[in-house]
């Protein structure tokens, strides 16, 4: 095996060691069903650390949720720090025992995720624009309900196996009467 061969394997060993594991978080509450915690409004800040541990961006969403015919629709108006504005727009069909399928359209392909108790881990492959560029990066992402309205979301960001850096994103579910 080549040296550069070599790197790239431990480097997916690496990666297939995460501490997390769904079925750890089977038994804790608030239950997470992404189809009720996202219908209405919601707002969500966020920073993007690079794997140096700096703060390279930071957001604000909010987001607009629908559930009809089975799906989950997330229309997701994104405010940076820099003044940029983005749109994504979500697409979420349950499958049953409490799997998902995402869609939108900067992502390759179809996310992927898992519920077990307060916790949805996804997998997706998503086409970010970086300068004049766009890369395809690999998002391994967590989101954990604390209670009725309050979410954190944990995600790393990866391209070739190698962390690029770490996203934070805490929600808050709009209560009742909020503007």
């Amino acid at each position: 095996m080549t040296k550069a061969g070599l790197v790239m394997a431990f480097a997916l060993v690496l990666a297939g060691c995460s501490g997390m594991r769904l079925e750890d978080f089977a038994d804790r509450t608030p239950r997470l069903l992404l189809e009720e915690y996202f219908v209405g409004r919601t707002t969500a800040w966020g920073l993007f650390e690079d794997r140096f541990g700096r703060v390279r961006r930071e957001f604000r969403a909010d987001i607009t949720g629908s559930y009809d015919e089975g799906v989950l629709t997330l229309v997701e108006d994104f405010v940076y720090s820099d003044g940029e504005r983005e749109q994504r727009v979500w697409r979420i069909t349950p499958q049953g025992d409490g799997r998902y399928e995402g869609r939108a359209d900067d992502v390759v392909g179809i996310a992927s995720g898992r519920a077990r108790g307060n916790a949805v881990h996804w997998q997706y492959e998503l086409e970010l624009p970086v300068g004049e560029r766009v890369w395809q990066v690999h998002f391994d992402d967590w989101m954990l309900l604390q209670d009725d309205a309050v979410m954190i979301n944990r995600a790393t960001v990866s391209k070739f196996g190698f962390t690029l850096g770490e996203v934070t994103v805490f929600f808050r579910k709009a209560e009742r009467g909020d503007p």
